[in-house]
């Protein structure tokens, strides 16, 4: 699978590479970079990625997007500072995240700011939507007993 190279439309800058998991149900987010831009796909099994357009001059605000992201659907996103953005493990197994931000990541002044997956601060829809013709019905309710961030 070629991820990222540096002549494709959303390529910017190099930062770093990094791999991030999720068990299946897990939900990870809500965060926003002010300077970064992510650039990530799914590397092996399923995710729903959703984002929130918080820039106020954005013809976008406020409104959210899913995607469903991995083997089914193998694509990258290319994520702008100032939209939130959090994904949930929909597959059978580990969830591979990659992620090629922008910018290095700065351990003394970190440029993530976060929210709580479950936050009233977005209006996010917990709708179940069918993927393909598997049916399997996804959502963002926070699976008890597993640990989200």
């Amino acid at each position: 699978m070629e991820v990222l190279r540096c002549d494709d439309e959303i390529f910017d800058k190099f930062g770093q590479v990094y791999l991030t998991t999720a068990c299946p149900g897990v939900v990870k987010g809500w965060h926003y970079h002010k300077i970064q831009t992510d650039n990530f796909t799914c590397i092996r099994s399923m995710m729903k990625v959703v984002l929130y357009d918080s820039r106020e001059n954005s013809t976008a605000y406020g409104n959210i997007m899913k995607l469903f992201v991995g083997e089914k659907n193998p694509l990258i996103m290319s994520v702008p500072p100032l939209v939130y953005h959090g994904f949930k493990g929909i597959g059978t197994g580990t969830e591979y995240f990659l992620s090629v931000p922008t910018e290095p990541y700065n351990y003394s002044e970190p440029d993530k700011y976060r929210l709580s997956p479950d936050t009233d601060q977005i209006s996010y829809d917990t709708d179940q939507i069918p993927y393909d013709t598997d049916q399997i019905p996804y959502d963002w309710v926070l699976t008890p007993g597993l640990k989200h961030g």
